[in-house]
Formats: C-alpha cells, sequence, structure tokens
C-alpha cells in the first residue's frame, strides 16, 4: 500500500478526541446562538459570514434572531478554538467563509436530525460563557 492510498482510506472514524473535547466542543454548540440548519449548510460547503448575519440568516434558518455581524463573527471563531468550524481558505488567504472541522461534522450528524440542539442547562451557558471569556487571543 503506497503513502497516497493509504492517506486516502483515512475516514471520520480515525479521528479519536477525548471525552473533555467532545463535551466543550458540543457545549460550545449548543449554546450557540445559530440553529442546525447552518452547520447542515456547512456540510454541504462553506458559508460566508453575511449568509448568518441580520435578517438573512433568520430567513435561511440560521438563527432564531437576527445577529450583528460582530457578534456573529465572534461566535464562529469561538466555534473555531472550539475544534467545530474551520475558515475557509483560496488561493489569496483566508475567506469570511466558515467549514465544519471532522469534529464537527461527528457532532451535527449526531444532533441534525432533530432539527435543533438540546436544551443546555444554565450551568453549562455560564461555563461556556465563562470559557469563551477567559479564552486567549487567536
Amino acid at each position: 500500500m503506497t503513502a497516497e492510498s493509504s492517506a486516502s482510506s483515512v475516514d471520520l472514524e480515525a479521528f479519536r478526541y477525548g471525552a473533555r473535547t467532545l463535551r466543550r466542543a458540543a457545549r460550545s454548540l449548543h449554546c450557540s446562538p445559530f440553529r442546525p440548519a447552518l452547520f447542515v449548510a456547512m456540510q454541504a460547503g462553506s458559508v460566508p459570514l453575511m449568509a448568518a448575519v441580520g435578517k438573512v440568516g433568520v430567513e435561511k434558518g440560521y438563527s432564531l434572531r437576527p445577529l450583528p455581524e460582530f457578534a456573529a463573527e465572534s461566535y464562529l471563531l469561538w466555534l473555531i478554538q472550539t475544534g467545530v468550524l474551520r475558515r475557509e481558505v483560496d488561493g489569496q488567504g483566508i475567506t469570511d467563509s466558515f467549514r465544519l472541522t471532522p469534529l464537527g461534522r461527528h457532532l451535527v450528524e449526531k444532533y441534525s436530525h432533530h432539527g435543533k440542539f438540546p436544551q443546555v442547562g444554565l450551568l453549562d451557558r455560564f461555563y461556556n460563557a465563562w470559557q469563551r471569556w477567559m479564552r486567549l487571543p487567536i
């Protein structure tokens, strides 16, 4: 087996995540202001930031309420730090679009068939907000 063929045979099952990593990523996803529709769209391809902002985001079912650009981008960046998302890159560098990571795909596949994420308790919301506030700059 060549190096190329072994690399192409790697699937999502090859990625193993620790329990803490899974809990933190799931908590950040469940506490996010976004609905599963946004992440399902990210499974199919990259989604630009402006598609999730304001009335457009509500109309597409990506959020329940209009989000300002700064708030949406801030939360998407938090989802990058927790391992759920990554920035889309083209030939000229980083774009304003986002995609799911393998960890994000795993979590979205787990919850997307419900149409909404599980309810998150007050303690989880507080812990998620505290972790976001305490994070180091990117």
